[in-house]
């Protein structure tokens, strides 16, 4: 005797219309892939919890020892890290050292070396994993650990501009000045990378990055000069005058701008007033700001001139460097407000004399006293 099967029986097969039979199984593939995410969901969930209680135990068991070592009270015998906890410890430790200096910065090194973890790291460098990586290239930079240097410098070649900006950091944490030599020719290079990542890792490797860059600059192609030239401005290096005045003669607008905007010596005061009459208004503003840096009194005249630009930043920042030099009183700029016969300008200094005169009232104004019940 045959039973009906599940396929054979009546309103459980599948329709024979073919059309209807692939809605059939549409649906029924549709119901296993919806379970199918519906476990996943819930082991990744499960996953996620187990590791937050990873992490909770290992926060509770290891920031006492860390915060009584930074403050000179570091256990004698430290208890072992368990593999669960390494990672969890690495980024408690990275998070604490960032906000350290000095002898409490050294008393977390210790402890890590005391743990064999400058070792651990430099063997996480190697692993795919992109968090290990990063984390491991953090250590060894605050551990100033020299045995990481080849490996910080092929991670440095990556095209993963996080990695690679990280690595750098390190590299110049361990060793400013032969970073230096390494890193500016490729800060230079890498577009990619902002320049605000690359100032706050150069920053503290001014001195022998400014002797790079000055080095550098005779020999580059123009279109790297704009942003080396920038490198040096977000630093606030001070470069050769001879430098600056082989970048102020160069034909290309970006490099002019870009030197303009670093010049602060008096010994190129003849370059950039005859910037001022430069085709391209970019450069007159520059050239303009630059004056109100290095001018003298003659080039008041000359300032003033430019207030009758055709292009209005050209009159503005000339309008801001008169008043930003220091020998013109408010009286000075009155009087010369006075002498303009262009009525833009007269517009155009009356202007900025009245953003200068609000920005000091609003120095100058005193903090009201505290209202009662506040």
């Amino acid at each position: 005797m045959r039973f009906p099967t599940l396929a054979t029986a009546p309103g459980f097969g599948a329709p024979s219309d073919p059309i209807l039979a692939a809605a059939f199984w549409t649906g029924i593939a549709a119901l296993l892939l919806t379970l199918l995410l519906g476990l996943q969901i819930v082991r990744l969930r499960i996953s996620l919890r187990a590791r937050e209680r990873r992490r909770a135990r290992t926060l509770a068991r290891w920031r006492p020892l860390l915060n009584a070592a930074i403050v000179g009270d570091g256990p004698q015998e430290l208890p072992r890290l368990l593999a669960s906890e390494r990672l969890h410890f690495i980024k408690l430790w990275v998070h604490l050292q960032s906000s350290l200096r000095g002898e409490a910065g050294a008393a977390l090194n210790a402890i890590a070396r005391r743990m064999g973890l400058d070792a651990e790291a430099r063997a996480m460098l190697g692993r795919r994993a992109r968090t290990e990586r990063l984390l491991a290239a953090l250590m060894l930079g605050h551990l100033g650990d020299r045995e990481a240097w080849p490996q910080l410098l092929r991670l440095a070649g990556l095209d993963d501009p996080t990695l690679s900006l990280t690595a750098l950091w390190a590299l110049v944490r361990i060793d400013p000045e032969a970073a230096a030599e390494y890193l500016t020719p490729l800060f230079v290079e890498r577009e990619d990378w902002a320049m605000s990542h690359v100032a706050g890792i150069l920053q503290q490797a001014g001195t022998p990055v400014a002797a790079v860059l000055a080095g550098m600059l005779p020999r580059l192609n123009p279109d790297r000069l704009p942003r080396a030239l920038r490198i040096a401005e977000a630093l606030r290096v001070e470069l050769p005058a001879a430098t600056l005045a082989g970048a102020l003669a160069n034909d290309a607008v970006a490099v002019v701008t870009a030197a303009l905007r670093i010049v602060n010596t008096p010994l190129l005061q003849g370059q950039v007033r005859a910037l001022l009459a430069h085709a391209d208004w970019q450069v007159r503003v520059q050239a303009a700001k630059a004056l109100g840096r290095i001018g003298d009194r003659g080039d008041v005249e000359r300032l003033a001139d430019l207030l009758a630009d055709r292009e209005w930043w050209v009159r503005y920042r000339a309008a801001q460097a008169l008043a930003a030099l220091p020998w013109l009183k408010r009286a000075d700029l009155d009087a010369l407000h006075a002498s303009l016969e262009d009525r833009y300008a007269a517009d155009m200094l009356a202007q900025v004399v009245a953003e200068q005169d609000a920005a000091n009232a609003k120095q100058e104004t005193p903090a009201g006293p505290a209202m009662e019940g506040a």
